[in-house]
């Protein structure tokens, strides 16, 4: 058999048909989002203006396809920083509408514009003079002619052979409410500790997590005086349970540590009456309370460490153990 007759059958597999209908929509997604970034202007820039300046929601509504895209960009709006609720259309001509007030803002969302579902809500927000942001294909619709500003994005074949499935449209909306949720997060300096406010769950959560979350406080740290005795000190490591104990010097700034290394150390010359200070070791590492508890970890490891002391003007404020970062699911 032929080379060429193999290469055609292979070609002719339902597995190959597949990976070819796979990459088809993708590159027509591709293609389409770059369009859509091409057409960015000053519309885009009015959109943001509105969404910034609410005093109370962004209320995103859509019916169909576009309104499952609707509860995605609530979401994302959400947990960047802009709150935000989904509207259903139809529930709102039923009661929701009372859900809106005159200090949010509505985006809404429709392909055609011509949704006869979000006519209620419109005209309610026409009415209440509360500002509207369309998204929608036709500029000539009748949401972007009622609305305060409107975003399109440009005609594009749907990824669907048959053009009628929302596919490449719909990519397009989720696209556009990204750059929008994420164009307000850098207006608005959304910085880690504002994500970690919104994601206290989940993995990421856990790495945004702050030492002074995890971190021991006030009676259960570990500190002596430079001149402390060995034999007290060791009553007060005992009592603490960290494996070592901050020695404090006059101004109670965190001169040293005494941990169990140091300890075994002592007890080749013992003499419980050896002052801290002359078995400390100098300059230990130590950490801000607003430091990443990740960081805390990293720290830890090159050192070969298990503890750290918090400190504020070199003052110890607290103290952090390997196990705290580990009973919080970091590692």
């Amino acid at each position: 058999m032929s080379p060429s007759i193999t290469q055609s059958r292979n070609s002719d597999r339902p597995g190959n048909q597949d990976i070819d209908s796979g990459r088809r929509v993708l590159a027509n997604y591709a293609s389409a989002l770059l369009a859509l970034a091409n057409t960015l202007g000053e519309s885009f820039s009015q959109a943001l203006d509105i969404f910034a300046s609410v005093n109370g929601r962004v209320v995103v509504t859509g019916m169909g396809k576009a309104g499952h895209v609707g509860a995605k960009i609530t979401a994302t709006l959400a947990s960047t920083g802009t709150p935000a609720m989904f509207v259903h259309p139809a529930e709102a001509s039923h009661g929701d509408l009372g859900m809106i007030t005159k200090d949010d803002a509505i985006f809404i969302l429709s392909n055609s514009g011509e949704t006869s579902e979000l006519v209620d809500i419109l005209s309610y927000a026409v009415r209440y003079g509360i500002p509207t942001v369309a998204l929608t294909a036709r500029l000539d619709s009748t949401l972007a002619r009622a609305s305060t500003v409107t975003l399109t994005y440009p005609v594009h074949d749907e990824a669907c052979p048959m053009g009628l499935a929302p596919t490449t449209s719909t990519t397009m909306m989720v696209g556009l409410g990204d750059a929008i949720a994420v164009s307000l997060l850098e207006r608005k300096g959304f910085s880690p500790d504002d994500f970690h406010k919104f994601h206290p769950g989940g993995q990421l959560g856990k790495q945004l997590l702050k030492i002074g979350d995890l971190m021991h406080t006030g009676d259960a740290l570990p500190l002596v005086q430079a001149d402390t005795p060995l034999g007290d000190m060791i009553v007060i490591m005992t009592e603490k349970s960290f494996g070592c104990a901050g020695v404090l010097d006059g101004d109670g700034r965190l001169a040293g540590i005494f941990t169990d290394g140091d300890l075994r150390r002592a007890f080749l010359k013992p003499d419980l009456l050896t002052p801290a200070a002359d078995l400390m070791t100098f300059d230990p590492k130590q950490v801000s309370a607003d430091s990443l508890a990740s960081e805390a970890i990293l720290i830890m490891n090159e050192s070969a460490i298990t503890t750290l002391f918090v400190t504020e003007d070199g003052r110890p404020v607290g103290i952090l153990h390997l196990h705290d970062c580990l009973r919080a699911g970091l590692a």
